[in-house]
């Protein structure tokens, strides 16, 4: 952990965050925080503001306006540090299909910054943790996609990030690995990476330890899904959210 991660008990804050496009305004001036080794999920329909948010958040897009920091640094003036401390994993797994699984694990490792004989000590645990010792020769086009899912997890997270952002992670995969995947999940929260997921499947959003749901660019509500459950009434999160569409 660097020193700038210990001063912060918070790894994400976000104040007053806004992004605009002309006269669009695809993100309209949110505020929170998520604190190290949260399972924090952000969750929202198409068109809310999810990514383009994200991608702030990941030193991709510059604010507007309002600021946020990401492991101590800011995603405005220091994008370049807020990238070396994050991991990012997309919908379509962020692997190239046509290398070798332990190339995966060489290239982005190489990307990170990190050496190479860590680059092969860390490939070599993650292969015999997920039980894959034998596909690491394997073209990852040629793996199901549970097993690609579980395996881009592995990569983005190979570099020890202080956060690793999981966008639409689960979406196109069978119901038994998305729940063999949030087992992955809860590993890295219990070993302190930060763990921020948007899903459209809301019997995730129960995984979470709070979530967020945007709605046109702004954030509805924020808690834990229990709380969120209690204060509407209902017994699911997929009810939480139709209660929200409805207003």
């Amino acid at each position: 952990m660097n020193s700038k991660e210990s001063q912060n008990r918070n790894i994400i804050e976000v104040e007053s965050l806004t992004k605009k496009f002309g006269s669009f305004t695809a993100v309209n001036s949110i505020s929170f925080n998520v604190k190290k080794g949260e399972i924090f999920g952000f969750l929202g329909a198409n068109g809310a503001g999810k990514t383009t948010a994200i991608k702030m958040l990941c030193g991709l897009l510059k604010p507007t306006s309002g600021q946020g920091t990401v492991a101590g640094y800011n995603i405005a003036t220091s994008p370049e540090m807020v990238k070396r401390n994050i991991g990012y994993m997309s919908q379509r797994f962020s692997l190239y299909q046509d290398l070798k699984v332990w190339e995966n694990f060489r290239l982005f490792g190489g990307i990170y910054g990190m050496k190479s004989r860590d680059i092969e000590s860390v490939t070599a645990k993650m292969l015999k943790d997920l039980g894959f010792e034998k596909e690491r020769n394997t073209v990852v086009e040629s793996l199901p996609a549970g097993w690609k899912q579980k395996l881009a997890f592995s990569v983005a997270i190979m570099h020890n990030p202080a956060i690793v952002f999981l966008d639409e992670p689960t979406g196109g995969v069978a119901p038994e690995a998305r729940r063999q995947f949030w087992e992955l999940i809860y590993l890295a929260s219990q070993k302190g990476i930060t763990v921020f997921v948007t899903t459209h499947y809301m019997d995730e959003a129960e995984y979470c330890n709070r979530v967020t749901i945007m709605k046109d660019g702004a954030i509805e509500v924020i808690d834990t899904p229990q709380n969120l459950k209690s204060n509407y009434g209902v017994n699911s999160m997929d009810e939480v959210f139709y209660e929200l569409a409805k207003v």
